[in-house]
């Protein structure tokens, strides 16, 4: 009688999207996928049909609370946690001072600009999946003046990229999950973007293994956790999501751009390229033959990867004057710093130290509609060069 049951619950579960097992997720609710068992507790669980039997109950339910959870052991698969140490780690779920009679998130307090050179020079030694010159070789070639970056001369005869190690860089996960959303936008404002269920998906995978599976992506939550913008991780992500890709109108009242597509793809607005400020995107077009690099007005003082050019070229007919971009950092130094910027500094000058050298990055807000309490979305963010 008791194998009998077992069997049933097994094969009505796995009719409702479960896995035939009984493994649970009682201390593995989070974002990793975990070899070791023969079913998940993550989000992409209920897309691939491995959730664990009690997924639902265990993890949607209490992932990000301390209910039942207080004192529990460390287990990084958690998004949150409830032991003695997690105020000084600062990956305490948001009611942990309430169940657990521990120390309550941090008060909101002021991000000083020397906080900003402080947090920008750690993320900038946390970002291990930058390219090195082995991965990554360019050719600048002509260097204008800024007074005739609008000549539309085409002064480099040669590609910019000249080697990109595709399999060593394209098969991380943060690479990988940012290719994956260049193709989803219609680059020509006035176009309502119109998403696929996969690619809302791909939003969240990059975010996920950008910013929670990576030590950069968590320093990042961490600083923003003991300045108060945040309670958890949970609306840290949520907060991303909808800063970087939530859709608002730039022409013709069509829910047509967002922060992302802006800065990272690119749009065509009144006959020139708009935004358009990441490196791999100009290198997967350039190699598609369909972006023709000019010259550059601005080479940063870095002598290995990052480094910062600001570039002068055509994209299928249409030009960009000034195109500046972080050169050979991973996509999701890329995300930390921009979105550093935005929150700490939005619509200003934000002040970086990358190896004790400024970069100064500019932000903009999206003043003509919010989401969630009058938060706005990303409008731009560009480095600012001379």
């Amino acid at each position: 009688m008791k194998i009998l049951l077992v069997l049933t619950l097994g094969v009505t579960l796995f009719s409702q999207g479960y896995c035939n097992t009984l493994d649970s997720c009682e201390g593995r609710c989070g974002y990793g996928t975990d070899p070791g068992f023969t079913c998940q507790c993550n989000s992409a669980c209920e897309r691939f049909k491995d959730c664990c039997y009690d997924y639902t109950s265990v993890c949607k339910g209490s992932a990000a609370s301390c209910a039942g959870r207080c004192g529990e052991s460390y287990n990084s698969q958690n998004k949150c946690h409830c032991n003695s140490k997690c105020s000084q780690h600062n990956n305490c779920c948001s009611d942990y001072g309430d169940l657990c009679g521990g120390a309550p998130p941090p008060p909101t307090t002021d991000i000083s600009d020397a906080d900003i050179r402080a947090i920008s020079e750690v993320l900038y030694a946390l970002d291990s999946n930058k390219a090195t010159a082995s991965e990554l070789t360019i050719d600048p070639q002509a260097l204008v003046p800024n007074s005739q970056t609008s000549s539309k001369n085409d002064l480099s005869p040669r590609r910019l990229f000249t080697f990109l190690d595709e399999q060593a860089l394209f098969s991380k996960p943060t690479y990988a999950s940012f290719v994956a959303l260049m193709d989803n936008y219609r680059r020509v404002t006035g176009q309502a973007e119109d998403f696929t269920p996969q690619q809302l998906a791909e939003q969240d995978t990059f975010l996920r293994e950008s910013m929670s599976n990576t030590e950069l992506g968590r320093e990042l939550f961490a600083f923003l956790f003991t300045k108060g913008r945040y309670s958890s991780e949970d609306e840290f992500l949520y907060d991303l999501k909808m800063m970087w890709f939530g859709l608002y109108s730039r022409y013709n009242k069509k829910m047509d751009s967002s922060g992302f597509e802006h800065i990272f793809a690119g749009e065509i607005k009144g006959g020139k390229v708009s935004g358009f400020h990441n490196w791999i995107q100009f290198y997967l077009l350039e190699k598609q033959g369909l972006l023709n690099y000019y010259s550059h007005s601005f080479n940063g003082p870095w002598a290995s990867f990052p480094d910062v050019l600001g570039m002068q070229f055509m994209w299928d007919g249409y030009y960009k004057q000034v195109g500046s971009a972080i050169i050979g950092c991973s996509p999701e130094f890329d995300l930390a710093m921009y979105s550093l910027c935005y929150i700490a500094r939005p619509g200003k000058k934000c002040r970086l130290s990358l190896g004790g050298k400024q970069l100064v990055i500019q932000t903009y807000t999206w003043d003509n509609s919010s989401y969630g309490n009058g938060k706005k979305y990303i409008g731009s963010a560009f480095p600012a060069t001379p």
